[in-house]
């Protein structure tokens, strides 16, 4: 019995290496970009705004303060996926549906007034579910972020130390890229000494540059759909 390897078509193989190599020259690998980027201060700010919130808000239960900082931890914590969701969509175009707090009350509402919705609004923050989905996706925003920024600082680093070595390989020693190699232009133990070597590391530079590209656009869809995952559990959807 013989088994036939599966054809795939040649219009996806093309199309696939075109995407690959055309990731430097689309817009919308940059939007990825700035999605990453903006992710490691954003999930610092959320985590700081949640722990701090919510702990403020416990430590002070007991008199009137408390609830009303958890309240507004909460409040906010909304708010933040709604931008989340946001920016999944404007960024990466990942359709993420906002919080139901933020899409049953807005501004015209009055929620600041009581007697006027305000008893409603706080009775849909605490018993949507995601509301608390919320928090856990800014939690995750803050994980997500770091790991964000070490990816893209280490592609642009090491992509960059790659491709500059054909205009500072012959650095003299008195400059800073002279200096910091006792005269050579070193890449890990690799001692670059000729145009030839230069030009062969920054190849290598163009390679990491184009598949570190394609990772971080990958990586950028990655975190929209698992965005939009997350606000669909709490959204019943």
């Amino acid at each position: 019995m013989s088994t036939v390897d599966p054809i795939v078509p040649t219009d996806t193989l093309r199309g696939a290496g075109r995407r690959f190599l055309g990731a430097p020259l689309r817009s919308r690998t940059y939007r990825h970009l700035l999605y990453l980027l903006l992710a490691f201060p954003l999930g610092i700010a959320y985590f700081v705004g949640v722990v701090t919130g919510t702990a403020v808000g416990f430590g002070l239960l007991l008199t009137w303060i408390g609830l009303p900082i958890l309240l507004v931890t909460l409040a906010a914590a909304a708010a933040a996926a709604g931008i989340e969701a946001r920016l999944a969509r404007w960024l990466v175009g990942v359709d993420a549906t906002v919080p139901a707090f933020l899409r049953t009350f807005d501004v015209d509402d009055g929620l600041a007034v009581p007697g006027d919705g305000f008893v409603d609004a706080v009775r849909e923050l605490v018993t949507a579910p995601s509301t608390w989905t919320a928090v856990v996706l800014l939690m995750y925003k803050f994980v997500f972020g770091i790991v964000a920024f070490v990816a893209v600082v280490t592609v642009g680093a090491v992509s960059a130390a790659l491709l500059a070595a054909p205009f500072v390989y012959d650095a003299p020693t008195g400059t800073v890229a002279g200096a910091a190699a006792g005269g050579q232009y070193r890449i890990g133990s690799w001692a670059v000494r000729s145009l030839p070597d230069a030009l062969a590391v920054a190849a290598v530079g163009a390679v990491v540059l184009l598949v570190g590209l394609n990772f971080l656009n990958a990586l950028a869809r990655f975190h929209a759909r698992s965005t939009a995952t997350i606000l669909r559990v709490g959204s019943g959807n």
